[in-house]
Order: C-alpha cells, then structure tokens, then sequence
C-alpha cells in the first residue's frame, strides 16, 4: 500500500482538490512524492585532531631512535610493538640508507628491538612537538630526520 504522504497540503499528486474527477483509482496512477536532495554529494567528513599519540623509543644495540605514532590498535602497547615491526620490515625489504634501518638490518628478529613508550598525548601537533623535544634532551644515536632540531 502507498505510504502516506507528508506533504498532503502541498503536494499536488495527493491533494484531493488538484485530482478531481478520479476518484479512487487515483491512488494506484499517482507516483509517489520523493525526496530529490538526497543525490547532493556528501559534505567531506571533519578530520579528527584528537587522536591519541604515543612517543616511543626504539634500542638497537644500545642506541636509540625516537619516534611518534598514532595508537591504532586496542592497546598503546601493541600500536608501539606495530610499528617497530613496521620499521623492521621496512629495513629488511627496502634499500633505505637510514641509520636505524642499517642497525635494525644488524638484527635477526624484531623481537630483539628494545620498545619503551615515553608518553601518550592528545593530538598529532602536541605530540610531534614534544618528540622534538624530547629528541633534543636525549639526543638519540638513530634519528637521521631532524625537522624541527
């Protein structure tokens, strides 16, 4: 059965002044009123800026590497562990000429990098500002990107 309109007073296929003369077969000849909007594009969804962030350090041999991720998996924990064997796995299978890839190429599993976490924050500005931060303190051995140094 057709489903009431809600635009009876204004549409003119259901207002029973605009179809005289019809009768009751006027309901099965009538097309439905439909909603044209709904084909407009979609309005581009916002980017999150509150996304947590996690500020690691790698030990390779006894030198370190700090970095920032965002944490992607159920725990900080694992979010870190991904993406050291992110890094790895970069090293091994890409010809990049990275101190941390040259020393984690020295390795014979991912399981033998050293992953501490230093921090968790909100937001991916915050984070990379106190990784430059905390680059400049620790002065860690591995990093070769000094943005922001």
């Amino acid at each position: 059965m057709w489903e009431s309109c809600s635009l009876t007073r204004t549409c003119n296929t259901h207002n029973p002044k605009a179809r005289k003369g019809f009768g009751i077969l006027v309901d099965t000849l009538v097309k439905r009123c439909y909603n044209y909007n709904m084909n407009l594009e979609k309005p581009t969804r916002k980017k999150r800026v509150d996304r947590t962030h996690i500020i690691y350090e790698l030990r390779v041999n006894g030198a370190s590497y700090i970095g920032v991720t965002a944490k992607t998996e159920t725990t900080i924990n694992k979010s870190v562990l991904a993406r050291a064997a992110k890094h790895f796995y970069r090293a091994k299978k890409e010809n990049k000429d990275w101190l941390l890839c040259r020393a984690l190429r020295s390795l014979n599993d991912k399981s033998e990098i050293e992953v501490l976490v230093h921090e968790t924050l909100r937001g991916k500005a915050v984070a990379h500002k106190r990784e430059v931060e905390l680059r400049r303190a620790l002065k860690p051995v591995l990093n070769t990107d000094c943005r922001g140094d």
